[in-house]
């Protein structure tokens, strides 16, 4: 979906069509911008930058605040248009998936044709635009979703891959993010032309096992099949602070409230999970995690908190160093038995 909070906001709203919306936090209170409007984006604001940073760039910026209800009953709808076409259905998160359309529903044998009808119907169903890219792997049709933003149809065909591939600046390959480039960059490389040169064990070297997966993705292959029996892998609540924390209760008081907010998230979704994990931002930024796994798995509120409590007090420095986030996750949930195998009975 092309800045899907923004666009709902601007659908919803008339008066914001064509102002610079910036969906998420409050910019004199540590707000992240979650995304924004492209009226926004011609002056750099991005999603994940703060909202202080924002408000400079763009000081005309309308900021609202997330309506997660809204967004996700949206989502829901455009996944019912999606299984209209297929139900090999991938989803990446609450405005984008990947979409198999090698065999569909409606039995068009072009998947640009689907693809410019699910567009269509999307639009139909929420008035709202989405961005298509067709290929013949999930790398190339991620990459080529984002070529011709917004509303846009992108198509890279096998015979044209390698040429943009070679072309592509790293910065835009999926998955490579600022770390990764900065580490690419040092030695010269900037293009996909550039990496290509380097041998399998240069690049494993350099990116340790990811450097086989860019290996043969700047060759253009990418065996991946679409995961469509997706399951939630955790549930997790998070607060940056309008002003850092540097009182040990105070902080642990904040991590019991997250650990029941989280119980009220895995009782929802019927969950339970063995592995509680904590995170901490410090007031320089530095952000680090601890976890520890349960014999058993819980949905209880009072365990999450007294594990995410002792793991405050145990293995980090809060309380000597300032505080300006804090975030409770339950992961390592049952996995469901697979219809295909069935437990027999020993009759001893």
């Amino acid at each position: 979906m092309d800045a899907f909070f923004a666009s709902v906001e601007q659908r919803d709203r008339p008066e914001l069509r064509g102002k610079p919306v910036i969906v998420g936090g409050d910019p004199d209170k540590r707000g992240v911008v979650s995304t924004c409007s492209y009226e926004a984006r011609k002056f750099g604001v991005h999603s994940a930058m703060p909202a202080s940073q924002a408000v400079r760039l763009c000081p005309h910026g309308i900021f609202i605040h997330c309506r997660m209800e809204v967004y996700s009953e949206v989502s829901r709808q455009i996944r019912q248009v999606m299984h209209e076409f297929t139900d090999r259905i991938e989803p990446l998160s609450i405005d984008e998936a990947y979409l198999d359309v090698t065999e569909n529903k409606i039995g068009c044998p072009s998947a640009t044709w689907v693809a410019a009808m699910l567009k269509r119907r999307i639009f139909e169903e929420t008035a709202l635009t989405a961005s298509a890219g067709v290929s013949y792997n999930l790398f190339l049709a991620k990459i080529a979703s984002d070529m011709q933003k917004p509303d846009g149809l992108t198509v890279i065909p096998p015979e044209e891959a390698l040429e943009v591939l070679e072309k592509l600046p790293i910065r835009k390959y999926y998955g490579i993010g600022k770390v990764t480039a900065g580490k690419l960059e040092k030695y010269g490389i900037y293009t996909g032309a550039e990496l290509k040169k380097l041998s399998l064990e240069a690049l494993v070297k350099l990116l340790g096992k990811s450097g086989g997966y860019y290996y043969n993705i700047v060759r253009g292959h990418d065996s991946r099949e679409l995961e469509v029996d997706w399951v939630r892998k955790s549930l997790g609540r998070e607060n940056t602070y309008e002003h850092d924390l540097q009182d040990l209760n105070e902080i642990a008081n904040e991590v019991r409230q997250l650990a029941f907010r989280v119980e009220k998230l895995l009782k929802r979704h019927k969950l339970a999970g063995k592995t509680i994990t904590l995170k901490l931002r410090y007031d320089d930024f530095e952000t680090i995690t601890r976890s520890l796994t349960l014999p058993k798995n819980t949905d209880n509120g009072e365990t999450i908190a007294m594990v995410a409590e002792r793991l405050l007090r145990q293995k980090t420095d809060a309380g000597v160093r300032k505080v300006r986030l804090l975030g409770v996750t339950s992961s390592n949930f049952p996995v469901a038995p697979s219809p295909e195998w069935e437990q027999m009975e020993f009759p001893f």
